[in-house]
């Protein structure tokens, strides 16, 4: 049996401006974030001096903030229009010259990861389209659980020679009676019969050692099963903006067969201090399961952290 873990890391891409797309989310959503993103609208424009160095510096290490980038472009995304309405959700990846992309490598088991938040974190999703060979337009079958502006990421790597994986990401507005849900910290999450908890801290601006373990009934899980190559997968957003942290896996790639468990461990780089949203996909049984937590960075001064019993 292995302990060792290994991350899906969605990421890629710099910040551009969502100040439009989210100004039905402006209560959640804080004014300097939306500022952020207007002031980074296009990407290479600063000349890295002055004042303003810091702060697009630290918006072009950020993931997951871009509709273009190296290239390629994330459409325009078409979906069911009102809360619980069935429908599709569909979108292309294009060149920058409008072309449908047609060709893609497969990386952790997918041509394409899809992963879809409400901007105040709530409504996590991570699903996998079928592209029209023909067309190349993906979709999903699709249903708004209810109100609010979503951020939709299209997760995936270019069929050429070195490519890396790349994050594009556009929003859309569902509209309805919104209610934001707390962001108050927590680190330990009830979902379908487990209790799944999160050790470690995040350090703004350095590494930190995050592990999360699963156990059922009061028991420790050791049953944790390969899924999508991974025995886990960490997704961990910022508040405010949804920017990626970076997220490296601990511990060996699992082989066909394999388990582990109760503990998956991940190194995670917090860009600064603030709070952090987070979500943990692990397969028990032959089902996924989301465990969603919420921590805060400090500036590893310190600082009193978020610990506690995490209810």
């Amino acid at each position: 049996m292995r302990a060792g873990a290994r991350l899906a890391l969605y990421g890629g891409g710099l910040a551009v401006a969502f100040a439009a797309a989210f100004a039905a989310s402006a209560a959640i959503i804080p004014s300097d974030a939306v500022a952020a993103w207007g002031g980074q609208a296009e990407m290479g424009a600063h000349d890295g001096h002055g004042e303003e160095s810091e702060a697009v510096s630290a918006g072009q290490a950020l993931k997951g903030l871009s509709l273009e980038a190296q290239g390629y472009a994330l459409s325009p995304i078409d979906g069911p229009p009102a809360v619980g309405v069935e429908g599709v959700l569909s979108f292309q990846i294009q060149t920058v010259s409008g072309e449908p992309v047609m060709e893609y490598a497969v990386a952790h088991e997918k041509e394409l990861h899809l992963i879809v938040v409400r901007s105040d974190g709530a409504e996590f999703r991570h699903v996998h389209p079928v592209r029209d060979e023909v067309t190349g337009t993906w979709s999903v079958p699709w249903t708004w659980n209810a109100a609010g502006t979503y951020r939709v990421y299209a997760d995936f790597t270019p069929a050429t020679d070195g490519a890396e994986g790349i994050t594009l990401t556009r929003a859309i507005d569902i509209g309805g009676s919104f209610a934001p849900v707390s962001t108050e910290a927590r680190r330990v999450a009830e979902v379908d019969g487990f209790t799944v908890t999160l050790d470690g801290d995040l350090v703004a601006g350095g590494s930190g050692e995050l592990t999360v373990s699963v156990e059922r009934a009061g028991e420790p899980v050791t049953s944790l099963e390969p899924y999508l190559g991974a025995f886990g997968h960490l997704v961990a957003l910022r508040e405010g903006d949804l920017a990626y942290l970076h997220v490296h896996a601990m511990g060996d790639d699992p082989t066909p067969g394999d388990t582990a468990g109760p503990e998956v461990a991940f190194m995670a780089e917090a860009p600064t201090a603030g709070r952090y949203l987070l979500y943990f996909d692990f397969q028990v049984d032959g089902q996924v399961h989301t465990a969603e937590f919420v921590i805060d960075a400090g500036h590893g001064d310190g600082a009193p952290s978020d610990h506690g019993d995490g209810h």
